[in-house]
């Protein structure tokens, strides 16, 4: 396992050059434009007219659930990994096929100006069973902004799903903070989100403190019902997700979509 690890990690960190910023408050950084793949959507519908993809699901009403979930049930061995959608789609696709590889389905939610930049990338995360949800337009401090400010946030990166999958997203997730304010979670739920998506496990990745230091942090607080919040865009990400897999099916643990968590 080490080796593969740093032979994963290695690769990844040179497909990917520069990496995305994480959810921190201070962890802000640009990314260049990436080529991608011709995608068929409604935003792009030149690439083959006669093929749509299929509508991806809509946000769900938990009735036993809070506005704000921080976990799922804890009488039932099934842990959400979640994933904030941002940085360079190598690492992305590389992420979501080391799940796939271990037998986990995540929960993606992308920033809109992302998927603006890699609009084929909502579709491959849907197509691997993901579930894909809304991380705000352009990943701003969106419990600091005003309340048409952070309407366009939430209601701009909604458009962008719809635009490329029929939906918004199943899920909601304020940027820039692991839980919304009350007038951000108002304002998630006029636009169709009925829960705000928290969690209560911090995988800390976007500190990039190393893939072993990345596992240690996600199996020392897991638990039945846990939401673990982790990012696409960087290299030890991937790199440790093989043995955080590992270690959750060696506790009878399986990584499922929030939405399976939940249900």
């Amino acid at each position: 396992m080490p080796d593969r690890r740093a032979a994963l990690r290695s690769g990844v960190a040179l497909a990917a050059g520069t990496l995305a910023a994480g959810c921190s408050a201070t962890g802000a950084a640009a990314h260049p434009v990436a080529a991608s793949r011709t995608f068929v959507s409604s935003s792009n519908p030149s690439a083959n007219p006669a093929v749509k993809p299929a509508a991806a699901p809509a946000p769900r009403r938990f009735p036993q659930q809070p506005a704000q979930i921080t976990h799922g049930p804890r009488d039932r061995p099934r842990v959400a990994l979640t994933f904030h959608g941002q940085g360079d789609p190598a690492v992305a696709r590389a992420l979501l096929g080391e799940a796939e590889k271990g037998g986990a389905r995540v929960t993606v939610l992308a920033v809109g100006s992302w998927l603006d930049e890699h609009p084929d990338i909502a579709r491959r995360i849907l197509d691997g069973g993901h579930d894909l949800g809304n991380h705000t337009l352009r990943h701003l401090d969106i419990n600091a902004m005003s309340e048409a400010d952070a309407e366009a946030e939430i209601r701009g990166c909604a458009d962008r799903l719809r635009r490329l999958t029929g939906s918004i997203g199943t899920w909601f997730r304020p940027s820039r903070s692991p839980s919304a304010s009350s007038l951000v979670a108002g304002v998630a739920r006029r636009v169709g989100y009925p829960h705000v998506l928290s969690y209560d496990v911090d995988s800390l990745d976007y500190t990039s403190p190393g893939a072993p230091a990345v596992t240690r942090q996600v199996i020392g607080g897991v638990r039945d019902g846990s939401v673990v919040s982790m990012h696409f865009g960087y290299a030890d990400t991937v790199a440790a997700l093989p043995a955080v897999l590992e270690e959750l099916g060696r506790r009878g643990l399986r990584a499922v979509t929030t939405t399976e968590l939940l249900s």
